[in-house]
């Protein structure tokens, strides 16, 4: 598979592997060279994390081998990954909510003295890692009260912590950075370059692949389609060998809403992350909220919707004031929110994806508290295929779907209700393009029926091709709003967040 005589530093042949008899598999080929970036890529449901979780220990392979430095290895558990030198950063992080930075980074290697932990050096340490890789991260404070960007930072210093590693595996790690971030990550990617490290990198956005990596292997419905230099290769030719054909471009027009105020804030405050904002969403509008990690964003749709507390403000729907302390006084006005997190705040991932779909209006699907289990059934079929979730059955749990899939169960909950006002974070997070397109088409499709939409994300490219207005947040405030995004930039956009 390589293209000039530089031994690979690993080698996975033939890999193979079914679930429940399900081929997810099937004779994988796919080699890595030192100093290398090697993109992975396919649309969600193509093998990816399957194939990863085999190299990291936390699956096994029903066939192939795996080879380091031409010489066959046994990966039986993820201590075995470890010891060989490959680390894996997941989409899910493996972080303990309730340690701090530094403990969750030396967790298993505290330094000691006399059997007890010396702290003071653990976090001189921590700093000079977090330092030399320019992250700012604070000490001495719980990962639970850490965002998602920052603990994606943490994941990715903790693997970087014993500076043994040979292989370095990263999945997804832009998806939830902003700019200036995502350019500190390729600033360490390109470090770790030098050093000689393999990496792995999987992501959805396709302009990183080209901007970072130097061949691209494509995986689709478990066998591999083609590994080329990412030299010379186009987006089209890319995006045709992940979906098989040429992904039609749908550019949304503007929305011709009524003037009609679906939500309006007012001077709404929420802890320390949200100081005083204020704004209306109209009838039939995507009002796009963009921002740096920190910004507020998220902490002003959880209080919005009731999840979190809110100090101050008022909440007007349709122009009525409302005293939602809760998502299910939020529910019942005809509010959605879409959360950050699908898999920790949004789905319940043991349950099947039927369970999952109705979650949100029950009574629909109940007669004297009685629950019909075809009436539910048959309404996550119709949503199932017509949103063409890849499932093997309705009664798959959600923990086993691809990303893409699993948003798209999010998205059926709550189209299932009497949906008036919709709030989406970070609604394409790791989702691949065809089932991006997918999501930006039913977003178009519920603004021309009325449904106001308030959508916040970190990537720009997307604030401006879906929003009808732009807001944008700096440290719990509105600093900009922007009325015609078609006449401003990503760099104007990123102007009003940071300074």
């Amino acid at each position: 598979m390589t293209t000039n005589s530089q031994s690979p530093l690993l080698e996975m042949r033939d890999i193979s592997k079914d679930y429940g008899g399900v081929p997810v598999l099937r004779g994988v080929d796919f080699d890595l060279r030192a100093g290398e970036v090697h993109a992975l890529c396919g649309e969600n449901g193509a093998g990816k994390s399957t194939l990863i979780k085999i190299l990291s220990g936390a699956v096994p392979r029903a066939g192939g081998e795996i080879l380091l430095n031409s010489k066959p290895v046994n990966i039986a558990r993820p201590h075995d990954a470890q010891t060989l030198g490959i680390s894996v950063i997941y989409q899910e992080f493996n972080l303990v909510p309730t340690l701090s930075a530094e403990e969750n980074v030396f967790l298993g290697r505290f330094p000691r003295r006399l059997g007890l932990v010396k702290f003071g050096e653990m976090r001189k340490r921590a700093a000079a890692l977090f330092r030399s890789l320019n992250l700012d991260v604070p000490l001495g404070v719980p990962i639970s009260r850490f965002s998602v960007a920052q603990q994606q930072m943490v994941e990715i210093a903790k693997s970087l912590a014993e500076e043994r590693e040979s292989i370095l595996v990263l999945d997804e790690p832009s998806a939830v950075l902003t700019p200036p971030e995502i350019a500190t990550l390729f600033e360490i990617i390109a470090d770790l370059k030098k050093r000689g490290v393999g990496l792995i990198y999987v992501s959805h956005r396709l302009e990183e692949i080209f901007q970072i990596a130097d061949r691209v292997t494509v995986l689709k419905d478990g066998a591999r389609v083609a590994t080329v230099p990412t030299k010379g290769l186009t987006k089209d030719e890319l995006v045709r060998m992940m979906v098989g054909r040429p992904l039609e471009k749908h550019e949304r027009q503007p929305t011709q809403f009524r003037r009609e105020v679906a939500l309006e804030v007012r001077d709404l405050r929420a802890g320390n992350e949200v100081k005083g904002v204020s704004f209306k969403l109209m009838k039939g509008e995507i009002l796009g909220v963009a921002g740096l990690v920190g910004a507020g964003r998220t902490a002003m749709a959880r209080a919005i919707f009731g999840a979190d507390r809110r100090d101050a403000g008022d909440v007007l729907v349709f122009g009525r004031r409302t005293n939602i302390r809760s998502p299910k006084q939020a529910r019942r006005r005809g509010l959605a929110l879409v959360p950050e997190d699908r898999k920790t705040q949004g789905l319940l991932l043991p349950l099947p994806l039927r369970w999952n779909i109705s979650l949100a209006n029950m009574r629909k699907f109940s007669r004297l508290g009685l629950i019909s289990a075809r009436h539910e059934d048959n309404v996550a079929r119709d949503y199932q295929l017509g949103l063409r979730v890849r499932c093997r059955d309705r009664s798959q749990p959600c923990i086993e779907l691809s990303g893409g899939n699993q948003q798209k169960i999010l998205l059926a909950r709550w189209l299932n209700t009497n949906l008036r006002i919709l709030i989406l974070d970070e609604p394409t997070r790791g989702v691949d393009v065809g089932a991006k397109q997918q999501i930006y088409d039913i977003m178009a499709d519920l603004a021309a029926k009325g449904v106001a939409i308030l959508m916040i994300s970190s990537e720009l490219p997307e604030i401006l091709r879906m929003s009808d207005r732009i807001l944008v947040m700096r440290e719990g405030k509105i600093t900009a709003e922007i009325n015609d995004p078609s006449k401003t930039s990503e760099e104007e956009i990123l102007s009003y967040a940071s300074r």
